[in-house]
């Protein structure tokens, strides 16, 4: 993706594509509003011709010299229509808005739906997540604008608007159909003034997206609580102010480009319009003064070229909007359509899912995009059904790598990794997920109740039972018995007055609940423990040990006393396997899995005070 490189890219669709795509989905997920957006366009016709004809009507029945009763009932029941078109283009649009917002958040959901099904490896790149911002923007609302609502709402106003452009061009046509040449010929400069001002808004959006994102990324980050501690004990908020007060200027900044290119903009439109007026109204006060069109036709002229002129700028200003929003849905549909799926496979669970497997790293290499070195490089490894193993070594040695590729959420940039013989590429993503129970590090429980964040299950569809069961086993059945509100408990205060928030090690149990609940033939632990105590950390993991009977189960710690339990140690070092064994026969060999284990273990011992180990 070139999105950043070449700011003057041309979009993804055109706006007539875009037109149609939009009147397609709205078709497909809204109808009704499609119908509510049609059935205004001859009630606004009708109403424009009311207008028009309206002070006409008026001068006609009075010069003709018709009785009161008789001009009353002509104007009367001319208003009585226009009153009742009224009414019903009033209904009308608001119930089109109504479900609007239903296609708005349909498209919303799209868009998360996209996300979700998008490869992990793919996501996490930055032009996919700018990609995304993008597309996001379409979404959003700002100033009554709703791009993806706004471009068939503006689509049947620019018929709408075209319609009375001719009914009125047909009127003006009597007094001069070079008149009907001009007034539509002048907004040329318009036309070329938001072309300009298009072109250079879509070149900007990329610098104008990343500063915005920014920006967003210091607003969330100074008012989260979680962060509070460290701005205060660490002086940052000097820092944070200086950084928001940067970003918020270059924000600044680009809202007032924007702006004076609006203004300039406007100030072009108003210009051609008093040279356009002014001609048209020459003209026929000319014609007037000769005694070629009475009282009633000078009305009737002078009211259409007065809204004429109004349709003319309303034709350029909604097709304009079109282009506009265009770009917003263009994005969007780019982020849609965006390839990244990943390799997909056809391959079910349904047979693995009885048995421990067997899982087999063959000369496995992963290098991230963009790097210019492997991560992963030419890695072997058999993982034997009912294994425990454990994956250790220093940060950055390749740990967290190898469990997304373990689970699928990479794919490898060389070699395969197998389960039971068969290539993780070969397998529908969603049927491998089922395979695994993962426990991250920064695993977050959600605000929902207890039941809801161990089975998964937010519609009442949980297990009860076994989720009290799960969570029991997790170890948190003494925080269960003190919640009055028991499994419904919501994991929030903010949101319930009777919620309750959880500690890190209570959360970490959670999430092992959660894995035991979903019952995967695979339990990955992927440094879940990292920010607590060792005590702490100790107890979970051999509570991880004693539920993990009958499962292949990897466990991954930079503790390394924390992995003593398990079958086998792989000590990881620059993506490679450096050593492997139990427990003591690493400590026999002498290598530097003893030396780590060594200093680790130092900072337990009763002799240990600050310094070197003896």
């Amino acid at each position: 993706m070139e999105y950043e490189k070449d700011p003057n890219k041309r979009p993804y669709k055109s706006a007539l594509s875009n037109a149609l795509w939009s009147f397609r989905e709205m078709l497909r997920n809204v109808p009704a509003a499609l119908i509510f957006l049609l059935l205004q366009l001859p009630l606004a016709v009708f109403l424009t011709w009311g207008e028009v004809r309206l002070p006409a009507l008026v001068v006609g029945e009075v010069t003709a010299g018709r009785s009161f009763e008789e001009a009353a009932w002509a104007v009367g029941l001319m208003l009585g229509s226009m009153l009742a078109a009224a009414a019903g283009r009033d209904i009308l649009v608001r119930s089109a808005d109504n479900v609007l917002n239903i296609y708005w958040d349909i498209m919303g959901a799209e868009l998360t739906r996209r996300s979700v099904r998008c490869f992990y490896q793919t996501f996490e790149r930055k032009e996919t997540r700018d990609m995304y911002d993008r597309a996001a923007l379409a979404t959003q609302s700002w100033n009554g604008v709703q791009p993806l609502c706004d471009t068939p709402r503006r689509a049947v106003k620019l018929m709408e608007y075209v319609l009375c452009y001719a009914l009125l061009g047909a009127v003006i046509s009597g007094v001069s159909p070079w008149l009907v040449l001009l007034l539509t010929l002048a907004p040329a400069v318009n036309i070329l003034c938001a072309r300009a001002y298009r072109k250079w808004e879509y070149s900007t959006r990329a610098a104008r997206t990343d500063n915005s994102a920014k920006l967003d990324y210091v607003i969330r980050t100074s008012g989260d609580y979680g962060y509070w501690k460290d701005i205060r004990v660490y002086g940052m908020a000097g820092w944070l102010r200086r950084l928001y007060g940067d970003l918020f200027k270059t924000d600044v900044g680009w809202g007032e480009k924007m702006r004076l290119r609006q203004f300039l903009m406007r100030l072009a439109d108003l210009l051609v319009i008093l040279l356009r007026d002014g001609a048209a109204y020459a003209v026929l006060i000319a014609q007037a003064i000769r005694g070629e069109v009475d009282a009633e036709e000078f009305v009737l002229y002078f009211a259409a070229i007065s809204s004429f002129a109004g349709f003319v700028g309303n034709i350029v200003s909604e097709w304009t909007g079109i282009l506009n929003a265009s770009l917003f849905v263009s994005d969007f549909r780019e982020y849609l359509d965006m390839p990244g799926d990943g390799p997909e496979g056809t391959e079910t669970a349904e047979k693995h899912l009885g048995r421990a497997p067997e899982i087999v790293f063959d000369h496995v290499s992963f290098r991230y995009h963009g790097a210019e070195e492997d991560t992963i490089h030419d890695l072997n490894l058999t993982i034997r059904a009912g294994e425990k193993l454990a994956l250790v070594g220093l940060n950055g040695a390749g740990k967290t790598t190898f469990v997304k590729l373990l689970t699928g959420l990479y794919a490898p940039t060389e070699g395969e990794v197998r389960l039971n013989g068969v290539p993780v590429r070969d397998f529908q993503r969603e049927e491998y997920y089922k395979l695994f129970a993962p426990v991250f590090q920064d695993s977050r429980a959600g605000c929902f109740t207890l039941a809801e964040c161990v089975s998964g299950c937010v519609d009442g569809g949980a297990d009860r039972e076994r989720a009290e069961r799960c969570i029991r086993q997790a170890g948190l059945g003494g925080k269960l018995d003190t919640l009055p509100l028991g499994l419904d408990t919501v994991l929030d205060k903010q949101l319930s007055g009777q919620g309750t928030e959880l500690s890190g090690g209570e959360t970490q149990k959670l999430m092992l609940a959660r894995a035991l609940y979903k019952g995967a033939p695979v339990l990955v632990l992927d440094e879940p423990t990292a920010a607590l105590d060792p005590i702490a950390e100790n107890e979970i993991y051999m509570r991880y040990s004693a539920l993990a009977a009958g499962r292949t189960s990897v466990f991954i710690s930079h503790r390394l006393a924390s992995t003593r339990f398990c079958d086998r140690i792989i000590f990881l070092k620059d993506g490679e396997i450096a050593e492997s064994g139990t427990h003591d026969e690493l400590m026999t060999l002498g290598g530097e899995y003893s030396r780590l284990f060594e200093i680790q273990s130092c900072w337990y011992r009763d002799d240990y005070k600050g310094g070197a180990a003896e």
